[in-house]
């Protein structure tokens, strides 16, 4: 703040620092909280901390809530001037480059694909345990967090990172590639979406709808709630509630 004297900051969704919102405060830096979310079990969260959280977030100069449910929560913590301006996830246009490649990529494969799409720690093995013992299909496994690349390694037969395209004997297959999900999305017939089967809130299914992709949710989708709510209501999205009636579902 010192070094580049801003005169106006903005965050993102859920990225409420104390500290950098009282040092703008003090400096008289307006700050806006941008595509916010507030999922009920955040705001249990907030509550709970109320003498450390509450002053910077009454000292939002604005917040752009994603839906109406969040803008309330968020003006029961003390936000004051809030308006819903809908998720700005919806806005996404995803590389023509990369989807392309996806979908050149599945042809030269020759079978269906399932996306295991950003995937949180413990839910590669929960869901390819649920896997069905046969069928052609390879399924691609993408977690969220890049430290975590060599650890699922151990369930893979060939890696992105090294050029490999599975052969039809391969299973799995590693993608350990940072900014390539357009390319994951394209070259699937269906994904299921990490870190709704295991209590963690959910990962965006918004890009997978974006590319085309039918998308499978577990149960726990509270960080995506309203889109999570849309996409089902148009049929584009299905909710298992558990690993199994996923695999059901995507078969």
């Amino acid at each position: 703040l010192e070094r580049f004297r801003p005169r106006l900051g903005v965050l993102m969704e859920t990225e409420l620092w104390p500290n950098l919102l009282a040092c703008c405060a003090k400096r008289g830096v307006p700050v806006v909280l941008a595509n916010a979310r507030m999922s009920e079990k955040s705001a249990r969260g907030y509550r709970r901390w109320r003498a450390l959280m509450a002053p910077g977030i009454r000292s939002l100069a604005a917040v752009c809530a994603q839906s109406e449910p969040d803008a309330r929560r968020l003006r029961l913590l003390g936000a004051g001037r809030v308006v819903v301006t809908g998720n700005l996830k919806f806005d996404v246009a995803l590389d023509a480059g990369q989807l392309a490649a996806g979908r050149e990529w599945k042809a030269k494969l020759g079978r269906p694909v399932l996306l295991l799409a950003s995937t949180r720690e413990g839910e590669e093995k929960l869901l390819l345990e649920a896997l069905p013992s046969s069928g052609s299909f390879l399924t691609v496994m993408v977690p969220r967090h890049p430290q975590r690349f060599d650890d699922v390694a151990q369930w893979a037969d060939a890696r992105r990172s090294r050029g490999e395209l599975p052969d039809e004997k391969q299973k799995v297959y590693l993608g350990d590639t940072m900014g390539e999900m357009a390319f994951y999305y394209a070259a699937c017939d269906v994904a299921l979406i990490g870190g709704s089967f295991l209590p963690l809130g959910g990962q965006n299914l918004i890009e997978a709808l974006a590319a085309g992709a039918p998308a499978i949710v577990g149960p726990s989708m509270f960080n995506f709630t309203e889109a999570t709510r849309l996409a089902l209501e148009a049929g584009a999205a299905i909710q298992a509630g558990d690993a199994a009636t996923a695999m059901r579902e995507a078969g």
